[in-house]
């Protein structure tokens, strides 16, 4: 149990600083992710499109909302009248990772200000989450680099969803393209980089059995937040055993 407690410490740096360096080297880095999700957000803008959205209302969407698996599903949902109440439960449900997520930061950013910290968090997608994390564990003490990242990802998730609207009359179905899988294939690769020597298998083993599972039983997204759990709960019981 030392051991674990020491490993947890290890990755913890001791100050945390907030500036425009920080800022600056996470929108860079994120830039190539980012370009990666932009063909999502095509995806989005297409969906949003077909469903009577204007090129500036699937824009403020993007811009104010920014979780791509959320606006996705309510394009789903999207009718007249709209179901206002089954929009934001299904909105509920799909983003209670963030929770999880928000929790994994928080070693990190209890030395920020709420100012700070909120503003990130704003710009907090799962791609530039990963990467964030994958910074900080190697000992990074740039604390902005959260939202300059987001910025990058905020950036083209909404020029994409413009492009998306506009060319949706060409792109009638984006799985035809393989637009779909973009932000499957993204996330793996930032999945691969985060798996180091310190990983523990049996964490990551859980959460995709327990995920696949609530899949086959749990109707919506369910699985997302079963998978998420799944993988926490084992991760404590390994840190505390």
């Amino acid at each position: 149990m030392r051991r674990n407690h020491e490993e947890h410490a290890a990755v913890q740096p001791e100050t945390i600083s907030f500036s425009r360096e920080g800022i600056r080297a996470g929108f860079l880095q994120c830039m190539p992710v980012a370009a990666g999700v932009g063909g999502y957000g095509v995806v989005f803008g297409v969906l949003a499109g077909q469903a009577g959205l204007s090129v500036g209302e699937a824009a403020l969407m993007s811009g104010t909302v920014l979780a791509g698996a959320a606006q996705l599903i309510v394009m789903e949902l999207w009718r007249e009248p709209v179901p206002i109440a089954a929009v934001i439960a299904t909105t509920l449900v799909v983003n209670l990772r963030y929770l999880l997520m928000g929790a994994a930061l928080r070693p990190w950013f209890e030395q920020l200000s709420p100012r700070q910290t909120y503003a990130s968090l704003f710009f907090t997608a799962d791609e530039n989450w990963a990467l964030t994390i994958g910074e900080l564990r190697s000992g990074s003490r740039r604390g902005a680099f959260l939202l300059g990242s987001g910025l990058a990802i905020w950036t083209f998730w909404v020029l994409a969803t413009v492009v998306g609207v506009t060319v949706g009359d060409v792109i009638e179905e984006p799985a035809q393209v393989g637009l779909d899988f973009v932000l499957t294939a993204v996330f793996l690769t930032l999945a691969v980089d985060l798996w180091d020597e310190d990983s523990r298998l049996r964490t990551w083993v859980s959460a995709a059995v327990v995920a696949v599972l609530a899949a086959g039983y749990l109707p919506g997204y369910w699985y997302l937040v079963c998978g998420g759990v799944a993988g926490s709960l084992v991760e404590v019981w390994q840190y505390d055993g």
